[in-house]
């Protein structure tokens, strides 16, 4: 069931833009708003998507007007674009049309080479900020946002020029009064990087799944126990976004499973000749597994 906003004291101090649109009301762009309208409830926050994401957006009270036609975004002071990736590529390149005033562009998604490039022919009046916020749940869709799906997680931005980190400076107090922490990077590091922290964790366990569940069939999985389901918990995440992100980061995302692969077949040629291969990798994987944890604790 869709989760109620719950409403901000009036006392919050003065949001940063007065009006934003906010393209793509899935997960990430329905967390947002939430996140927002609870925090400024006097900010204006429009919603762009199909009508019956927009029908679902007003019963959940996670925009104050919506509908399917981007011009409603003509008058924002900040758009977010929250659909795929491929998807927020095509929008960009047709909010010249739609927005005539000044505005700050941003974008959640997971690729941020291309569309910064694409960014760099938008008019001056348009500031574009590549984002990709760290932060996601086993499924995707409305139904599963919430305000505090950012809360201590990381948000990258990736600004190019000195209007752009303005721009980002005034992105980040929205970032961090809605419980995120920025970081930036360039958009070539950050697909890199995005390529080992996020994709290849989720095409690996997808994978994965896949093959298990090919092999033991329903009867089988009934057996197993609590490991196989915490190692592929993103195993339920939407094809559809992960396409698209696929293909915008191939070259970053092959190398990556390249060297899964090798270290796979390091293991299956340790399995039948000794164990060195395998200790090996055990013996790394432990020690990095500390290190992500008491990063995570640090937090």
């Amino acid at each position: 069931m869709p989760k109620l906003l719950p409403m901000a004291d009036e006392g919050t101090a003065e949001p940063p833009f007065q009006r934003i649109a906010i393209v793509g009301f899935g997960l990430m762009g329905a967390s947002l708003a939430m996140a927002i309208r609870r925090l400024w409830p006097s900010t204006l926050v429009i919603a762009v998507d199909r009508r019956d994401v927009i029908e679902t957006a007003m019963r959940m009270h996670a925009a104050d007007v919506g509908g399917d036609d981007l011009i409603l975004a003509a008058d924002a002071d900040l758009v977010v674009l929250a659909a795929p990736v491929l998807t927020n590529l095509s929008l960009l390149l047709s909010l010249a049309d739609s927005l005539p005033g000044e505005a700050v562009v941003t974008d959640v998604g997971s690729t941020k080479r291309g569309i910064v490039e694409a960014a760099r022919a938008l008019p001056a009046r348009l500031t574009f900020v590549g984002g990709h916020p760290l932060a996601g749940a086993a499924v995707g869709g409305i139904e599963a946002a919430r305000p505090d799906l950012f809360n201590d997680r990381p948000w990258i931005l990736t600004p190019e020029g000195a209007a752009s980190e303005a721009a980002a400076a005034k992105l980040t107090t929205v970032i961090e009064a809605i419980g995120g922490r920025t970081k930036t990077m360039a958009a070539e590091a950050h697909d890199v990087l995005a390529a080992y922290l996020s994709h290849l964790p989720q095409l690996a366990a997808s994978a994965l799944m896949h093959v298990v569940g090919e092999h033991a069939g329903a009867d089988g999985l009934a057996l197993a126990g609590r490991g196989l389901r915490d190692t592929t918990r993103l195993a339920s995440s939407p094809a559809d976004i992960w396409r698209d992100i696929a293909a915008s980061n191939q070259d970053n995302i092959g190398r990556a499973i390249d060297e899964l692969i090798a270290v796979l077949l390091k293991i299956k040629a340790a399995s039948g000749t000794g164990t060195e291969g395998l200790d090996e990798t055990f013996g790394s994987a432990a020690a990095w597994k500390r290190v992500l944890e008491e990063a995570a604790e640090r937090r």
